[in-house]
């Protein structure tokens, strides 16, 4: 980590306008839905349906006991025609998935009773959790309960509304369309959580939203609205735990008391306290210039990125790149094969830009901005010369793939990419 930081952030141009105030669109799910078997951890999973089994919507499909328990559920009703086909999934990887028909008819069932959290314990609500399936829905897709089932004396529970990607407003639309039940889950982790008081992050260029929420906190217990800076990367936890508690940590936020959680995560913790059911649909942005509307789509878990692509209209150019998720932590995939998953959050589609190669100019900006306080320019060099030994001292690992770096660098080289392979190779030295 580098001795003397920087301000390790920076006003990016959001583009938040393309998206931001047009209605959200349903986008229906198509013929074929596809669910992946996919946790964080692993796709090491049990699946309990075989082909030609009929589902409904909240069908238990699936579910991961390594290390982590994560369950899967069916999005759509319909009949099971494939288990375990290999397809691309959002993050890169080649994963198993549940096809099924889509008969359109979208029939429910309960997927596991609803509970009164306040008059719930802490075990009864973590382990409710881990039922329903509750997992980071701002792109990590880490499994909550696993935050509240240690002991930590926790003071802070912070809502993550901040959405500093470019690009990126489903967040905020998530908020607006479901506002009270957002502060119901948020309260409901509160409780789990034993805290104090919660804190809603969000953008200070986001006024109206910060003045409704401000209003909706009034009728609850111990929440307030945080208005923080319009620079990235605010949502990164640390970033945001430094921001409203003045407080840094090394490995958890839970270290200095604190929680973080996405504000679609506490909607989607809220739908299951009431209503039963795990989360089945969400809303994505699609947006950047290589699509002909940018929008805020309202789609099922497992529709394909060409089905939402065509129906909002298609692509605005030949050469697109397609991004899973936003431009700065987001994955470059090939083709639109490829299906939302329950923390895909936006489609981002860019027109193909030619740019002439330059050498760095070790001006040192990425050191400078990097919020990890790591060196990108140094960590490259190590990559080059394959010296695992001057990795690990650079703390290579402790990158966070925000993607800063590249977007900051003035040759327009993919520093992200250096540090990520530094990252790996440290990963593996570490497991060695």
């Amino acid at each position: 980590m580098s001795l003397f930081l920087g301000k390790m952030r920076q006003h990016i141009n959001g583009h938040k306008e393309l998206s931001e105030h047009k209605d959200v669109v349903k986008v229906d799910a198509g013929k074929e839905v596809l669910i992946p078997l996919f946790a964080t951890h692993s796709t090491n999973f049990d699946v309990f349906v075989k082909a030609g089994d009929h589902v409904k919507v909240g069908t238990k499909l699936a579910q991961c006991n390594d290390r982590m328990i994560v369950p899967i559920y069916a999005s759509v009703s319909g009949v099971v025609t494939d288990i375990a086909r290999k397809c691309m999934h959002a993050t890169l990887k080649p994963v198993a998935h549940i096809a099924i028909e889509n008969d359109g008819k979208y029939e429910t069932t309960q997927a596991f009773a609803p509970l009164d959290y306040r008059q719930a314990s802490k075990a009864e609500l973590v382990e409710f959790m881990k039922n329903a399936g509750i997992v980071g829905c701002g792109g990590a897709c880490f499994p909550t309960y696993i935050k509240y089932s240690g002991d930590a004396a926790i003071d802070t529970l912070i809502i993550n509304a901040v959405e500093c990607e470019p690009y990126i407003t489903s967040d905020y639309k998530m908020v607006e369309a479901h506002m009270e039940q957002m502060l119901l889950g948020a309260d409901a982790m509160k409780k789990t959580a034993g805290a104090r008081s919660v804190c809603i992050a969000v953008k200070v260029s986001h006024p109206e939203l910060i003045e409704q929420l401000k209003q909706a906190c009034a009728k609850w217990e111990g929440m307030e609205v945080a208005a923080v800076a319009d620079v990235y990367p605010m949502g990164w936890e640390k970033t945001l735990v430094q921001t409203i508690l003045k407080k840094t940590y090394s490995r958890l936020p839970s270290e200095v008391g604190a929680i973080v959680n996405n504000a679609s995560t506490a909607i989607a913790l809220a739908d299951a306290l009431t209503k039963g059911m795990p989360l089945c649909e969400k809303i994505v942005t699609v947006s950047g210039d290589g699509v002909k509307d940018p929008i805020n789509v309202q789609v099922r878990i497992g529709t394909s990125a060409k089905t939402i692509i065509d129906a909002i209209g298609g692509y605005a150019a030949e050469e697109v790149m397609l991004i899973s998720g936003g431009p700065m932590m987001g994955k470059t995939i090939v083709n639109d094969q490829f299906v939302i998953d329950r923390a895909v959050n936006a489609l981002t589609v860019l027109r193909v830009k030619a740019y002439d190669d330059v050498n760095c100019l070790r001006c040192g900006m990425c050191s400078d901005h990097c919020p990890a306080g790591l060196q990108p320019v140094r960590i490259a060099q190590a990559v080059n010369a394959k010296d695992k030994d001057m990795l690990l001292r650079l703390c290579a690992n402790e990158c966070v793939e925000c993607g800063l770096c590249t977007y900051i660098c003035p040759s327009r080289l993919n520093v992200t990419e250096n540090v990520r392979n530094g990252k790996r190779q440290t990963m593996a030295a570490l497991k060695k």
